[in-house]
Protein backbone atom coordinates (compact mmCIF):
# COMPACT_ATOMS: atom_id res chain seq x y z
CA UNK A 1 0.00 0.00 0.00
CA UNK A 2 1.14 3.57 -0.85
CA UNK A 3 1.35 6.50 1.36
CA UNK A 4 2.20 9.06 -1.36
CA UNK A 5 -0.26 11.65 -3.32
CA UNK A 6 0.67 12.78 -6.79
CA UNK A 7 -0.83 15.86 -8.18
CA UNK A 8 0.03 18.47 -11.08
CA UNK A 9 2.92 20.59 -9.95
CA UNK A 10 2.06 24.32 -9.12
CA UNK A 11 4.38 27.40 -9.89
CA UNK A 12 5.40 27.59 -5.88
CA UNK A 13 6.77 23.98 -5.97
CA UNK A 14 9.73 25.35 -8.36
CA UNK A 15 11.75 26.13 -5.54
CA UNK A 16 12.19 22.35 -4.11
CA UNK A 17 12.79 21.18 -7.27
CA UNK A 18 16.34 21.84 -6.94
CA UNK A 19 17.11 20.40 -4.04
CA UNK A 20 15.49 17.26 -4.59
CA UNK A 21 17.30 16.94 -8.44
CA UNK A 22 20.52 17.57 -5.92
CA UNK A 23 19.80 15.00 -3.50
CA UNK A 24 18.95 12.14 -6.22
CA UNK A 25 21.93 13.30 -8.06
CA UNK A 26 24.23 11.86 -5.67
CA UNK A 27 23.00 8.06 -6.76
CA UNK A 28 24.91 9.09 -9.97
CA UNK A 29 28.21 9.79 -7.84
CA UNK A 30 30.68 7.47 -9.00
CA UNK A 31 28.55 6.16 -11.76
CA UNK A 32 28.36 8.79 -13.79
CA UNK A 33 29.92 12.05 -14.95
CA UNK A 34 26.88 13.98 -12.81
CA UNK A 35 27.92 16.95 -10.64
CA UNK A 36 24.68 17.22 -8.36
CA UNK A 37 25.61 20.77 -7.47
CA UNK A 38 24.36 21.52 -11.04
CA UNK A 39 20.55 21.46 -10.93
CA UNK A 40 18.31 23.91 -13.03
CA UNK A 41 17.09 26.74 -11.09
CA UNK A 42 13.81 27.26 -10.14
CA UNK A 43 12.95 29.96 -12.34
CA UNK A 44 13.71 27.36 -15.04
CA UNK A 45 11.14 24.90 -13.30
CA UNK A 46 8.70 27.33 -13.05
CA UNK A 47 8.98 28.07 -16.61
CA UNK A 48 8.78 23.96 -17.53
CA UNK A 49 5.13 24.22 -14.39
CA UNK A 50 3.74 26.61 -16.54
CA UNK A 51 3.72 24.24 -19.72
CA UNK A 52 0.95 22.08 -17.93
CA UNK A 53 2.45 18.70 -17.62
CA UNK A 54 4.85 18.15 -14.91
CA UNK A 55 4.18 16.53 -11.61
CA UNK A 56 4.79 16.16 -8.14
CA UNK A 57 4.30 13.75 -5.58
CA UNK A 58 3.78 14.18 -1.41
CA UNK A 59 4.55 11.63 1.54
CA UNK A 60 2.68 13.38 3.99
CA UNK A 61 3.52 17.39 3.88
CA UNK A 62 6.83 17.07 2.27
CA UNK A 63 7.47 17.08 -1.64
CA UNK A 64 8.91 13.56 -2.04
CA UNK A 65 9.71 13.46 -5.87
CA UNK A 66 8.74 15.17 -9.49
CA UNK A 67 8.52 15.30 -12.69
CA UNK A 68 8.56 17.87 -15.54
CA UNK A 69 7.81 17.84 -18.76
CA UNK A 70 7.23 19.76 -22.06
CA UNK A 71 5.15 19.48 -25.10
CA UNK A 72 7.55 19.49 -28.08
CA UNK A 73 4.75 18.92 -31.69
CA UNK A 74 2.97 15.51 -30.90
CA UNK A 75 5.38 14.34 -27.99
CA UNK A 76 5.78 15.26 -24.51
CA UNK A 77 9.45 15.38 -23.26
CA UNK A 78 10.64 14.49 -20.08
CA UNK A 79 13.22 16.65 -18.82
CA UNK A 80 13.46 15.75 -15.48
CA UNK A 81 12.24 13.21 -13.05
CA UNK A 82 13.52 12.52 -9.46
CA UNK A 83 12.68 11.11 -6.38
CA UNK A 84 14.05 11.77 -3.07
CA UNK A 85 16.96 9.05 -1.92
CA UNK A 86 14.60 8.17 1.21
CA UNK A 87 11.99 7.76 -1.22
CA UNK A 88 12.52 5.66 -3.38
CA UNK A 89 12.18 2.45 -4.52
CA UNK A 90 8.49 2.94 -3.53
CA UNK A 91 6.84 3.07 -6.45
CA UNK A 92 7.24 7.14 -6.88
CA UNK A 93 8.96 7.20 -10.24
CA UNK A 94 7.02 4.50 -11.72
CA UNK A 95 3.77 6.63 -10.30
CA UNK A 96 5.17 9.37 -12.03
CA UNK A 97 5.76 8.22 -15.61
CA UNK A 98 2.65 6.43 -15.44
CA UNK A 99 0.98 9.81 -14.53
CA UNK A 100 2.82 11.26 -17.13
CA UNK A 101 1.51 8.72 -19.71
CA UNK A 102 -2.04 9.27 -18.87
CA UNK A 103 -1.67 13.12 -19.26
CA UNK A 104 0.01 12.84 -22.24
CA UNK A 105 -2.66 10.29 -23.65
CA UNK A 106 -5.01 12.47 -22.05
CA UNK A 107 -4.26 15.31 -23.75
CA UNK A 108 -3.70 13.81 -27.24
CA UNK A 109 0.04 13.52 -27.56
CA UNK A 110 1.18 10.48 -29.42
CA UNK A 111 4.52 9.60 -27.15
CA UNK A 112 6.31 10.28 -24.50
CA UNK A 113 10.82 10.92 -24.55
CA UNK A 114 13.18 11.44 -22.79
CA UNK A 115 17.31 11.15 -22.63
CA UNK A 116 19.19 9.43 -19.67
CA UNK A 117 22.04 6.46 -19.04
CA UNK A 118 21.84 3.40 -21.44
CA UNK A 119 24.07 1.31 -18.40
CA UNK A 120 22.36 2.67 -15.04
CA UNK A 121 19.45 -0.14 -13.76
CA UNK A 122 17.33 3.33 -12.19
CA UNK A 123 17.68 4.33 -15.82
CA UNK A 124 17.23 2.83 -19.42
CA UNK A 125 16.34 -0.28 -17.71
CA UNK A 126 13.90 1.36 -15.28
CA UNK A 127 12.33 2.94 -18.64
CA UNK A 128 12.08 -0.19 -20.63
CA UNK A 129 9.99 -1.86 -18.10
CA UNK A 130 7.64 0.95 -17.70
CA UNK A 131 7.10 0.37 -22.01
CA UNK A 132 9.85 2.81 -23.30
CA UNK A 133 12.23 1.63 -26.09
CA UNK A 134 16.06 3.20 -27.34
CA UNK A 135 15.78 5.27 -30.56
CA UNK A 136 18.53 3.67 -32.21
CA UNK A 137 17.78 5.85 -36.00
CA UNK A 138 18.47 9.22 -34.09
CA UNK A 139 18.41 10.27 -37.99
CA UNK A 140 14.63 10.21 -38.49
CA UNK A 141 14.41 12.20 -34.70
CA UNK A 142 16.77 15.33 -35.22
CA UNK A 143 15.03 16.78 -31.75
CA UNK A 144 16.44 13.93 -29.44
CA UNK A 145 19.62 13.41 -31.19
CA UNK A 146 19.90 17.16 -30.76
CA UNK A 147 19.46 16.97 -26.91
CA UNK A 148 21.89 14.03 -27.11
CA UNK A 149 24.42 16.30 -28.68
CA UNK A 150 23.83 19.16 -26.28
CA UNK A 151 24.34 17.06 -23.12
CA UNK A 152 27.67 15.60 -24.45
CA UNK A 153 28.61 19.50 -25.13
CA UNK A 154 27.84 19.68 -21.55
CA UNK A 155 30.25 16.77 -20.23
CA UNK A 156 28.25 13.78 -20.65
CA UNK A 157 29.44 10.41 -21.81
CA UNK A 158 28.33 9.85 -25.72
CA UNK A 159 28.81 5.95 -25.29
CA UNK A 160 26.32 5.99 -22.56
CA UNK A 161 23.93 8.21 -23.30
CA UNK A 162 20.16 7.27 -25.34
CA UNK A 163 17.10 8.20 -26.22
CA UNK A 164 13.93 6.71 -25.05
CA UNK A 165 10.28 6.67 -26.72
CA UNK A 166 7.31 5.06 -25.34
CA UNK A 167 4.44 5.56 -27.94
CA UNK A 168 1.06 5.47 -26.58
CA UNK A 169 -1.62 3.70 -27.88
Amino acid sequence: MSNWSLRLARPADAAAMPQIERAAAVAFVGEAAIDPSRTRSPDDYARLIRKGHSLVVHVGEAMAGFLVAEPFRRELHIWEMDVLPAYQRRGIGAGLVRAAMIDARNTGFNALTLTTFRDLAWNAPFYARLGFAEVTALDAHLRLAGELANEVDDGLPADRRCAMICFLD
